[in-house]
């Protein structure tokens, strides 16, 4: 058991090593309320665990329902976690996981394990196997080009408050209602009214990238900068917006558009996202 132990920890310190400076560019670590792997939010403890033991170890953690303003609308601020659970009948075993904005692997702690039968117990001793990683690991925050943009270097932001057209219609026609009796030679003209619905203008040459996230996706540009936040519905390919003007996308003849209101008016926008 020592020996274990003793080359548990040598694995640990070299993976830390390796992973100080990796850890360094990010001032946030985000921990879901519930991890891929199980079924309910917390089960076995799994994420006040996590997020217990990242705060033990000097990390700027949060929940993925409670994100910081800055970390709307910069995703690439912080790494998201996750728990790959290879358990057996007999064993309990996990690695955490660490992920960036564009859902590249990070950093991967040591394969934890418990022979305990109680799972709160199990999953307890698990985690804490894993986090030997960080024992070397001396974080501190330094902001990298990669993560942190300078006012002078901000991304230039796309606006279409001043690019929306109104739809035209391109020939009204007449249309008679007429009553054809001896008696009566009516008739009524029908034209279309105006209508307050506007097409916006949109970008043929951008494209947004379609990351997951809980409950949805969150698209962002090749900055890669956050544009939009989209939240599953209970209809499929069609999503709740968040982050931006409220509203709705959804997929029509395979076609993405973003409706939304904006100044009292309807905008209809198209969007070439890539999942």
């Amino acid at each position: 058991m020592k020996i274990k132990a003793i080359l548990l920890v040598m694995v640990g310190v070299m993976a830390a090593n390796s992973g100080s400076a990796q850890f360094n560019e990010y001032k946030y670590i985000i921990v879901p309320k519930k991890f891929d792997a199980y079924r309910k939010p917390n089960q076995h403890q799994t994420s006040t665990l996590v997020k217990y033991m990242l705060t033990q170890h000097g990390f700027n953690v949060v929940y993925d329902d409670a994100l910081p303003p800055d970390v709307l609308t910069n995703r690439c601020l912080a790494l998201m976690t996750d728990v790959e659970d290879t358990s057996s009948m007999f064993n309990t075993k996990l690695s955490i996981l660490f992920k960036d904005c564009k859902s590249n692997e990070v950093f991967r702690t040591i394969e934890g394990t418990s022979r305990s039968k109680e799972f709160k117990e199990a999953y307890k001793e698990a985690i804490k196997m894993a986090f030997v990683s960080f024992d070397a690991i001396n974080y501190t925050y330094k902001p990298s080009e990669s993560t942190e943009v300078s006012p002078k270097d901000e991304p230039i932001k796309i606006s279409f408050k001043d690019d929306v057209k109104t739809v035209e219609e391109e020939k009204k026609s007449k249309v008679i209602e007429q009553e054809a009796t001896p008696e009566n030679q009516t008739y009524k003209s029908v034209e279309p009214t105006p209508s307050n619905y506007t097409k916006a203008e949109s970008s043929a040459a951008e494209t947004l990238y379609a990351q997951p996230i809980e409950n949805g996706f969150q698209l962002v540009d090749s900055t890669p900068e956050i544009r939009l936040i989209l939240v599953k519905s209970s209809l499929e390919n069609v999503f709740l917006v968040q982050g931006g003007p409220n509203g709705i996308v959804y997929q029509k003849e395979d076609t993405w558009w973003w409706e939304h209101m904006e100044n009292g008016n309807k905008k209809l926008e198209q969007l070439n996202i890539k999942f």
